[in-house]
């Protein structure tokens, strides 16, 4: 079978009439050039020139192979070209931890679109192990979740954890709550007080020990794995929470509450069964971006 090269070779001869300016036009020297169509002649069973001391001449063969020789190399350029005008558009498979507020992640999730727009974006959101689970199993790129334990110290990983933030834990109450004038509240205040609980929270159990060691029952009023409602309702004066300080909502004061002194890092973690040819450049442009822009307005304590 013959080869693009020897096509290309066989029509430079054509239109240059000339063994040493097609070889100078295709950038090779003449014995390469020659080379290369006695191969296509072998290939045809044919001969292509007709060689003189002055002159190079087409053979009747020769001069019916040029159209079809000019047609294959058209069609291999348009096949060339259509291969990358119509390339898969580059894909970041996100997992986020349920407990990231949404204005975080509308503003570096809308930061990095308006960087990158040709990237797709899918998400896929979970708790801390259903992530961990998706990354081992290859079902996703990165995830913007927790980092403690094993996945923070990142020892068994290739990559390891990229640290964006930590922040800690505060009261929520209604703007017009008499504890939201407060600049700092005690558990016990807390005892006859209505409370809505974030079923998602990662410090659930930490929290009950916290108003178990304070003596203190708050009266549960709403139990819901949605914080945005958590906090839609805190706001219209149902209850309190306690919540990252990370989250905003309109009519929600946070309040430090005493002894309350939980912490969490947020970061990214990378999957290991990543395409490092492919897929990597995205995900180090990706985790530079959240390191470097200021998507995380709200001051965390």
């Amino acid at each position: 079978m013959f080869e693009l090269y020897q096509l290309r070779y066989f029509l430079s001869v054509v239109e240059t009439g000339s063994f040493t300016k097609a070889a100078e036009r295709a950038f090779v020297t003449q014995p390469t050039l020659s080379a290369g169509i006695q191969k296509l002649e072998t290939t045809l069973g044919v001969r292509l020139f007709n060689r003189s001391n002055r002159r190079v001449y087409l053979t009747e063969a020769g001069a019916r192979f040029v159209e079809r020789a000019k047609a294959i190399l058209h069609q291999c350029n348009l096949a060339e070209r259509e291969v990358h005008e119509t390339k898969a558009p580059k894909v970041l498979r996100l997992g986020v931890l349920m407990t990231i507020p949404c204005a975080l992640l509308e503003r570096l999730l809308g930061g990095f679109r308006r960087a990158e727009p040709d990237v797709v974006i899918e998400l896929f959101e979970g708790t801390e192990q259903e992530l961990l689970n998706r990354l081992e199993s290859g079902g996703m790129d990165l995830a913007l979740t927790l980092l403690r334990g094993p996945a923070a110290e990142g020892s068994d990983r290739p990559e390891p954890p990229v640290v964006l933030f930590e922040e800690g834990y505060a009261l929520a109450v209604s703007a017009s709550h008499p504890l939201a004038r407060r600049t700092e509240v005690a558990g016990r205040e807390l005892a006859d007080e209505p409370t809505i609980v974030r079923t998602r929270c990662e410090i659930l159990s930490e929290t009950s020990r916290y108003f178990t060691d304070q003596n203190v029952r708050p009266r549960l009023v709403y139990r819901t794995p949605q914080d945005e409602r958590a906090l839609a309702m805190v706001a219209a004066g149902l209850g309190f929470t306690t919540l990252p300080q990370s989250y905003e909502h309109p009519g929600v004061v946070k309040v430090k509450l005493t002894g309350y002194d939980y912490r969490r890092r947020v970061g990214l973690i990378l999957s290991d069964l990543i395409d490092e040819e492919e897929k990597k450049p995205l995900l180090d442009r990706f985790t530079a971006f959240a390191r470097r822009e200021p998507w995380r307005e709200a001051p965390l304590n």
